[in-house]
């Protein structure tokens, strides 16, 4: 089986794997850990220097003495894909270690007849799955060698197949071993996103910008899926992520929905932030948020 390289390391963030020990070391010192194991997480995915501080708070939330098994779910920036896709590879390098793909689970995915398998070429070239690599051989470096990761790609959804996935997807959500990463970008404003969305009555741009973001976490934070997706029609919001989001949204929908579930589940935001504070319809930028989900 084939090995993705790590095509973005030395540009989105450090390929030296000391100096990103350090990085990543020092950004997670700096955050909190919640009462209860993470079984979800949705973290940013920009280069390191703008979202790795902010990803932290997600990550310092998984617990490598109970997790064996890390779904990646990852939106397409470049391929067009109207479905979901899984990788033809057996391993992932990444500065810290090669991190091992769970053939058994992916085969039970294509099973369903549901899934395609990605190109090494869009493997390799997308950057929602890989810029969550690091921090995971990171947090479960006590673990190494005895966990495996399941990247998804996901592609533009519609209610009823992020739905359709859901259901999919939600028996491994019930498995306390099993954590998801879900990869997430929120607002892209400016000309060059083509989306310069402003409601004056917030303040200036970057108020706005928060305001927008807000609602919509607002809503993830309700683990509402019809909301969230009337919410992305009303506003347009340009979250890069909010397929996986949506289909994340309906594992919940697809376990509160069972008889006897007798689950309590919770979802926080941990960490928002900004790529820069726009203050000038010429001016742009990208917002980071981190979240965890906890489920007893």
């Amino acid at each position: 089986m084939a090995t993705r390289r790590a095509s973005h390391a030395n540009s989105w963030y450090s390929g030296n794997g000391q100096q990103l020990d350090r990085e990543l070391s020092a950004w997670l010192a700096a955050t909190t850990q919640i009462s209860t194991p993470a079984r979800a997480v949705i973290c940013p995915h920009a280069g390191y220097s703008y979202s790795g501080p902010t990803a932290a708070h997600s990550f310092r939330q998984i617990d490598p003495n109970t997790v064996r098994t890390i779904f990646i779910l990852g939106p397409s920036h470049h391929v067009r894909l109207s479905g979901c896709a899984v990788s033809q590879c057996s391993l992932y390098q990444t500065p810290l270690g090669d991190l091992t793909i769970d053939r058994e689970i992916t085969r039970e995915l294509m099973e369903t007849g549901k899934f395609e398998v990605m190109t090494m070429e869009a493997d390799e070239d997308e950057h929602s799955i890989e810029m969550q690599l690091p921090y995971i051989a990171k947090v479960m470096e006590p673990a190494r060698g005895n966990f495996t990761i399941v990247p998804v790609m996901v592609g533009s959804l519609s209610p009823s197949s992020e739905a359709k996935y859901g259901k999919i997807f939600a028996k491994y959500l019930k498995d306390p071993s099993i954590c998801f990463v879900i990869s997430s970008d929120f607002c892209h404003w400016g000309d060059r996103f083509n989306y310069t969305h402003y409601d004056s009555s917030a303040g200036e741009i970057h108020q706005s910008i928060k305001a927008l973001d807000h609602a919509g976490m607002d809503l993830i934070e309700r683990l509402d899926a019809p909301g969230f997706t009337h919410y992305l029609k009303q506003f347009g919001n340009t979250i890069c992520g909010r397929h996986p989001i949506g289909v994340f949204l309906n594992m919940v929908a697809e376990i509160r929905g069972g008889v006897t579930n007798g689950h309590r589940m919770d979802l926080k935001f941990l960490k928002y932030a900004q790529s820069s504070q726009v203050k000038s319809p010429r001016d742009s930028s990208v917002s980071y948020a981190s979240a965890a989900f906890v489920m007893k």
